[in-house]
């Protein structure tokens, strides 16, 4: 039975991908279980300078799924080369580094810093819902996506992926402005923007207001997106968006995904990754399937 899938020429040993934000850096996750198993991890999202993130509530449960409001956290990347990269280069799987910036001269910055480090890909995070400048205003429109990814791609290099928001009109534009600045590879869904109240207070449960919804509640958007760029691009597509099980990896890939990245499920349970890899293999068994990658994009449409 064959696993392993290769996206813009870096050979994955499974499609399982731990998305970014809800793994870190792979340290927290590596006490429970050896994350060397998984096909790859995507960091924490970066940025040049350190931030604190959003202030206040920044999780709030849904049904069937969580809002996020964190604002992209992190150690800024001087300190993610120095601290993190050395436990990341320990371990047996591919490294994805995602990146943002406020300015396109920030993202440009940032994924030529990283470059230089052993990382194996980029991830451009052109989506991120939760800042309050750059982030998703990049991902809106085809011309800004492609405009961004055309300026980061001169900078990059290693394969560079581009994270799309479903937060637009018709993601097959932007899948195919990607595409034409030169991405390698794209992947979607990021989380839809979304919101709470509480009705005692009159107020947002957030204190950012709206957050980024995630979880199997996206999961039918996430599949239709999928399947609708898969239709519209030639480079490969990692899909991501409420996978929780097995049969949802399988889902993603019949709709057009190479591999996938596994979010939420992170939070809900430490182990979700480490078992989907394992039932992965039992279903593929059960299914008489020697190929994984035979799945990528064979949706049956009358």
């Amino acid at each position: 039975m064959k696993l392993s899938v290769n996206i813009a020429g870096v050979e994955f040993k499974n499609p399982i991908i731990a998305a970014s934000g809800t793994f870190g850096f792979g340290r927290e996750y590596n006490r429970f279980y050896d994350v060397s198993v998984l096909g790859g991890i995507c960091t924490k999202g970066l940025t040049l300078l350190p931030r604190e993130g959003n202030a206040g509530t920044r999780i709030a449960e849904t049904p069937s799924g969580m809002l996020n409001a964190v604002g992209l956290q992190n150690p800024g990347a001087d300190r993610f080369i120095r601290e993190e990269m050395p436990f990341l280069e320990t371990l047996n799987t591919v490294v994805i580094a995602n990146v943002a910036g406020n300015t396109e001269d920030d993202c440009v910055a940032l994924t030529r810093k990283i470059c230089q480090t052993n990382v194996d890909m980029i991830e451009l995070n052109i989506s991120c819902p939760n800042v309050k400048e750059g982030g998703v205003a990049f991902g809106v429109c085809p011309t800004s996506v492609e405009n961004i990814t055309r300026k980061v791609k001169r900078a990059c290099t290693k394969p560079l992926i581009v994270k799309l928001s479903p937060n637009v009109s018709r993601i097959a534009d932007n899948a195919r402005a990607a595409q034409n600045g030169g991405a390698d590879a794209i992947s979607l869904i990021n989380t839809l923007t979304g919101m709470a109240i509480d009705y005692r207070t009159r107020r947002p449960v957030l204190s950012f207001t709206t957050g980024g919804l995630s979880g199997p509640a996206i999961k039918p958007v996430a599949l239709r997106m999928t399947y609708e760029a898969y239709k519209s691009v030639s480079v490969p597509i990692i899909g991501m968006g409420g996978i929780m099980s097995a049969e949802d990896v399988l889902e993603f890939m019949i709709a057009g995904a190479r591999a996938v990245q596994v979010g939420s499920a992170n939070i809900f349970d430490p182990f979700a990754s480490f078992n989907l890899v394992k039932t992965l293999t039992t279903l593929l068994k059960a299914c008489k399937i020697e190929d994984i990658s035979e799945l990528t994009g064979s949706l049956k449409v009358n």
